[in-house]
């Protein structure tokens, strides 16, 4: 639903989130699920790069990004449905763990009363 006058609004989404990866295989297992579902825009030479891709990433990295659409990140927004995804561009990689300031914090300047984003 776009606005007719002229006056769109844009906004770009920042999001950093570390994850634990606990199972390699079941990552990398839903991943290949996801290449090779019938619905996934991808010829055959295609699904078979991805998987050897996915199957070869030991960081997990490669499943990760398979396994998140836009949509998922617009439900960190809670009670609004006036607004549309328009691009997504999706970077996963390694880390060394969780940096200093996100332990120290713990996820205090986050939280909403009534709300707990951890999931």
């Amino acid at each position: 639903m776009s606005d007719v006058s002229g006056t769109e609004r844009y906004l770009r989404l920042t999001v950093e989130l570390t994850v634990e990866v606990q199972d390699l295989a079941a990552l990398q297992t839903a991943a290949l699920k996801e290449i090779n579902h019938p619905d996934a825009d991808l010829d055959d030479d295609e699904r078979k790069e991805q998987a050897e891709l996915v199957s070869a990433d030991d960081t997990g990295a490669s499943a990760l990004q398979w396994l998140i659409e836009p949509d998922h990140v617009l439900g960190l927004i809670e009670h609004v449905d006036q607004i549309e995804p328009r691009e997504a561009v999706l970077g996963v990689e390694p880390s060394d763990g969780p940096s200093d300031e996100d332990e120290d914090d713990d996820h205090a300047d986050h939280d909403h009363a009534g709300h707990d984003h951890r999931h």
